[in-house]
C-alpha cells in the first residue's frame, strides 16, 4: 500500500430531492438527517483508520441501503408490478484492480446491491489474470464460484437471475422478497397506481394539493416523500450515492437504487450505467513548458510599404505589423519548476455521483 500523503474526503447525498424543515414533518425531518449523521460519522472514522476509498464508499452505501427511508435496498420503490428491482454501481480510480467499473440490475433477492457491485470488481483481478489454458467452455464461469476465484469473466455489468446465481455462490447476503416490503413504499405504489389509472400525473397531483391548500404534513398516510415538479413537494426520491478520497490518493464513486416508483418492470437507469449516472477517472498532466512568443515576423502587406509609412499604418491596423501566427513553445533548461511539490508530474482525478 502507498503512503499516507492525501487528507481523506468523502461526500454522501441521500438521494434526489430537497430535505428541509420546511417540507417534511418534524419527526421525518429528524429521521432522515439523524440517518445522514450517523453515515457521515461512521465513514469519517473508517477512512480515518486507512480504509480504502474503495471500502469506505461501499459501506456508506451499504448503511444506507439498510435504512428503510432512502430509496435503495430495503427501501426501494415497486415497480409497476408490485416487485422491487434494484441496481447499484460502483468505480474506482485505485491501480490495484483490473476492473475499473462494475454494475448490477434487476435485483430481486440479494440484500446489498452494492456489495455485489463491489465483489465483481474485486474478484475481476482472478477473472482477468493470465490463463495458462485459454480456452473455456461458456459454463466455466460456474465451476469455482464458492472459492476466491471469479466467475464473472471480464464482465462489468449483470443483471437479473444469472446474476443473482452468481451472487448467491459468492456468498452475499440473500433475502425473500418480503424483506424489501414497506408500508411506505407500498403506499407510494398504490397511489401511483390509482393515478395513473385516472389520466394524473405526479405533477398535477402536486399542484392540487398545493392549490387545495392542503396541509399534507399532518394528512394521515402523508410519507413526505411524492415527487413532483414543486421543489416544495419533491423529496428525496432517487439515486443515493456517495464520492470518497482516501488517504492513499484514490476515488471512489458508489451507487444505489431502486429506480422509479412504478417504473416498468425490467427498466434500467442510469444508475448502473458508467458514464450516466457516476464516473470516476484519473490522469496525469505533463509540466508545462514554458512559452516564448516570436514577433520578428512581418505581415505580408507591411513588407511592401516603406518603413515609415508601416509605422503609421501599425497605429490603426496592428496586424500589419510584425506578427506570430501561433505561439511557439521552448522548453525552458530546467523544467522541474513545473513540476508538483513532489517533483512529478501533476496528477489530477474526478468522481461523479
Amino acid at each position: 500500500m502507498p503512503p499516507i500523503t492525501t487528507k481523506p474526503r468523502f461526500i454522501i447525498h441521500g438521494g434526489a430531492g430537497a430535505i428541509t424543515r420546511s417540507n417534511l414533518s418534524p419527526d421525518t425531518y429528524l429521521i432522515y438527517s439523524a440517518s445522514l449523521l450517523e453515515i457521515n460519522r461512521q465513514t469519517a472514522s473508517r477512512l480515518s483508520a486507512g480504509a480504502t476509498a474503495l471500502d469506505a464508499a461501499t459501506e456508506a452505501m451499504r448503511w444506507l441501503e439498510d435504512c428503510e427511508w432512502f430509496n435503495c435496498g430495503r427501501g426501494s420503490v415497486f415497480t409497476r408490478d408490485g416487485r422491487v428491482e434494484c441496481e447499484a454501481s460502483v468505480m474506482t480510480t485505485s491501480p490495484l484492480y483490473q476492473k475499473r467499473t462494475c454494475s448490477v440490475a434487476l435485483l430481486t433477492h440479494v440484500k446489498n446491491p452494492i456489495l455485489f457491485a463491489k465483489e465483481m470488481l474485486v474478484r475481476g483481478n482472478h477473472d482477468l489474470a493470465p490463463r495458462a489454458h485459454a480456452s473455456q467452455n461458456s459454463n466455466e464461469h460456474f465451476n469455482n464460484l464458492s472459492g476466491p476465484a471469479g466467475g464473472a469473466q471480464g464482465h462489468c455489468f449483470l443483471s437479473g437471475l444469472a446474476a443473482e446465481e452468481l451472487a448467491r455462490a459468492w456468498g452475499l447476503e440473500m433475502v425473500a422478497e418480503r424483506y424489501f416490503w414497506t408500508r411506505r413504499r407500498w403506499e407510494e405504489h398504490r397511489r401511483g397506481l390509482e393515478r395513473h389509472r385516472h389520466g394524473h400525473h405526479h405533477y398535477h397531483h402536486s399542484r392540487e394539493d398545493e392549490e387545495g391548500g392542503l396541509d399534507k404534513r399532518n394528512a394521515e398516510g402523508y410519507l413526505g416523500n411524492e415527487p413532483g415538479w414543486n421543489g416544495k413537494v419533491y423529496l428525496p426520491q432517487g439515486t443515493v450515492g456517495c464520492v470518497v478520497l482516501d488517504s492513499y490518493g484514490d476515488l471512489c464513486v458508489a451507487t444505489s437504487t431502486g429506480g422509479l416508483t412504478n417504473k416498468l418492470p425490467g427498466r434500467i437507469g442510469d444508475t448502473p450505467t458508467p458514464g450516466a449516472g457516476f464516473w470516476a477517472e484519473e490522469w496525469v498532466d505533463p509540466p508545462t513548458p514554458r512559452l516564448q512568443i516570436s514577433r520578428t515576423q512581418l505581415s505580408p502587406l507591411a513588407a511592401l510599404l516603406p518603413r515609415g509609412l508601416t509605422d503609421i499604418f501599425t497605429d490603426c491596423f496592428p496586424t500589419l505589423g510584425g506578427y506570430c501566427p501561433a505561439a511557439q513553445a521552448q522548453e525552458t533548461p530546467d523544467r522541474t519548476a513545473e513540476k508538483s511539490p513532489s517533483g512529478s508530474d501533476a496528477r489530477r482525478a474526478v468522481a461523479l455521483s
